[in-house]
């Protein structure tokens, strides 16, 4: 069945979820053994997390949330490729999910790789490279030049840049995805980037696509 929830009930429950996981005062909903077992023939997610592969956030633990509630698609620095647009167009177009979510987190090792490649040039060896290759082109427009201290370039707190990114990532996913960017512009969607802080546990949306105001 497809989800009942609209972008802003959807976003409500992931706020409240996280408040209640700040708080220490979880309620683990969805994850008993009846509730398993419903969802063995079909699942109907509210929500699209699209997030960093960090062992530190987990989207369904940080937002309190249990099995069948959250499709989950997770690359490093919450980098966009053909098949995360895929994986989030079958979880909005084909699963029913009303929100999508551009989770990116502070000390952000995608990110801090990136700047410290603006400042010196040197890049990561192996498959990590293709990582850092796509977060740059979201981070250079941040740098500049600046030759008093002998560097190349000066270059911003990983932090702003990894709000820069996050920003970026939902530009590229409205752009590139024309049944997000129309689920959107109809009302069936909403896009919200979120940065979450390792420290506090708190999730806090700083770029929003849509209606999610009940």
């Amino acid at each position: 069945m497809p989800s009942t929830y609209t972008p802003a009930t959807a976003w409500s429950a992931l706020v409240e979820g996280n408040r209640r996981f700040v708080a220490g005062a979880m309620e683990h909903p969805s994850q008993g053994v009846d509730h398993r077992t419903e969802l063995s023939a079909a699942q109907s997610p509210f929500a699209v997390v699209f997030g960093c592969s960090d062992s530190r956030v987990a989207a369904e633990i940080i937002f309190d949330r249990g099995l069948g509630e959250v499709f989950v698609v997770r690359t490093a620095g919450h980098v966009v490729d053909t098949t995360v647009l895929g994986s989030i167009e079958y979880g909005v177009e084909v699963l029913g999910a009303s929100l999508v979510v551009v989770l990116g987190h502070d000390s952000c090792g995608a990110v801090t790789a990136a700047a410290e490649a603006l400042r010196t040039g040197v890049m990561p060896t192996g498959f990590v490279r293709a990582i850092v290759d796509r977060v740059i082109p979201s981070i250079v427009s941040q740098t500049s030049a600046d030759h008093s201290n002998g560097t190349n370039l000066a270059v911003p707190s990983a932090d702003t840049l990894g709000r820069e990114h996050l920003r970026h990532t939902v530009d590229m996913l409205l752009s590139y995805s024309a049944a997000l960017s129309t689920a959107v512009a109809e009302g069936r969607c909403a896009v919200v980037g979120v940065e979450y802080t390792l420290a506090q546990g708190e999730a806090r949306a700083v770029d929003v696509r849509g209606a999610v105001d009940a």
